[in-house]
């Protein structure tokens, strides 16, 4: 990445939605289960304000020249384990195609782990598809450690 090129990282707000919506349909499984275009469906809206309204939620863009190059979405979860240690549960991690590969992914992450480590967590988490080698590849030279087997139940079918 340019030494010059700036990135800067601020909750996302309404208008950045269908540029979120965007980078989460940019890749093969997104493409699958994302609806991005014009008009968006309504709960992609509600699913925004719920997680606005939130204070264990935040909703994480990441800036460069005024544009969406990166989202993510941050969760605070309490937890007994860790002895009573709250959790940083990482979702939705995007980068746009034209910025993968500059270092972007890694200076979001970074952020998002000093943000947790600010806030006293114990644990940083989160959960990639085995289809994503890349981003399996990412994590692990990162610092992140698959350490446990994640699963899922998913309730509804597209």
């Amino acid at each position: 990445m340019p030494h010059d090129l700036q990135v800067s990282f601020r909750e996302a707000k309404r208008d950045d939605i269908p540029a979120i919506v965007g980078l989460l349909a940019d890749d093969p499984l997104g493409s699958t289960r994302e609806t991005p275009g014009e008009e968006l469906p309504e709960a992609y809206w509600t699913a925004y304000e719920a997680i606005d309204r939130d204070p264990n939620n935040m909703l994480i863009v990441a800036e460069i020249d005024g544009r969406v190059a990166g989202t993510l979405q941050l969760t605070y979860i309490p937890s007994l384990t860790y002895t009573g240690g709250e959790r940083a549960q990482i979702e939705g991690i995007r980068v746009a195609a034209e910025q993968r590969g500059h270092g972007v992914g890694q200076k979001l992450i970074a952020w998002v782990v000093e943000q947790a480590r600010a806030r006293g967590c114990r644990v940083v988490q989160l959960t990639t598809d085995r289809q994503r080698p890349d981003a399996i590849r990412f994590y692990q030279k990162i610092g992140f450690v698959p350490s446990h087997m994640g699963m899922k139940y998913h309730l509804t079918d597209r």
